[in-house]
């Protein structure tokens, strides 16, 4: 469990009482474990997945956009809410990471709805078509420039979508003023900024490394 913001006991209480993933998501933690060594922890944790299905079902998205997807877990939990032909264009700058994430998609049978984009997402998300318009987007790359990420698909999202940014706590730190290393500065501007955004509606939660849910007007 990523989450330190609970005690073990209820954290683990909570991990019990959440439908778990299944056989072949598992599998992609543990290859993505033994492939990744530390990095692994850039890995969504389970009850993120299940909450990243269940939105998508509950919105009913059918044009979803992720920035960051890694080995691909994330991608699988999105695409498979979806609706029956729901997209979703994943953005990433590593081919080595992605290619673990393409063979999962295979197995779990999303393959046809998802597009890789491998750049610089900064650019590549200029790419995306004006319609259909997004009406999910899951950001969880380079925290340094999750400002630049969400302004532009902002201009993408349709009015009631939803943004999903992931490592909104970053580890407690932006919560104590004394912590200025580069990132908890960053995410703490970021998080400055949504809860400033008037165009939206914003609710930080306490899933694994917390997680903003931001809906725009």
């Amino acid at each position: 469990m990523k989450a330190t913001y609970l005690e073990a006991a209820v954290g683990q209480y909570l991990l019990a009482h959440t439908t778990g993933p299944d056989d072949v998501l598992e599998a992609l933690a543990m290859e993505t474990r033994e492939l990744m060594g530390e990095r692994a922890n850039m890995q969504i944790a389970p009850d993120q997945g299940r909450f990243l299905t269940m939105i998508a079902q509950l919105i009913r998205a059918r044009n979803a956009v992720e920035v960051g997807t890694f080995t691909g877990y994330s991608a699988i939990c999105i695409a498979r809410g979806l609706t029956a032909r729901g997209k979703l264009n994943c953005f990433d700058i590593s081919e080595e990471w992605t290619s673990v994430a393409r063979r999962y998609w295979e197995k779990t049978g999303v393959a046809g709805r998802i597009e890789l984009r491998i750049g610089d997402a900064a650019e590549r998300l200029h790419d995306l078509p004006t319609f259909p318009a997004v009406d999910l987007a899951f950001i969880d790359a380079d925290k340094e420039n999750y400002g630049v990420y969400y302004e532009i698909i902002m201009s993408y999202l349709t009015p009631g979508g939803l943004i999903l940014a992931d490592n909104t706590l970053w580890h407690g730190k932006v919560a104590h003023p004394h912590e200025h290393d580069e990132t908890t500065v960053a995410m703490r501007a970021f998080n400055d900024m949504v809860a400033a955004d008037p165009r939206v509606t914003s609710i930080m939660l306490p899933i694994a490394d917390g997680l903003t849910m931001i809906r725009k007007h």
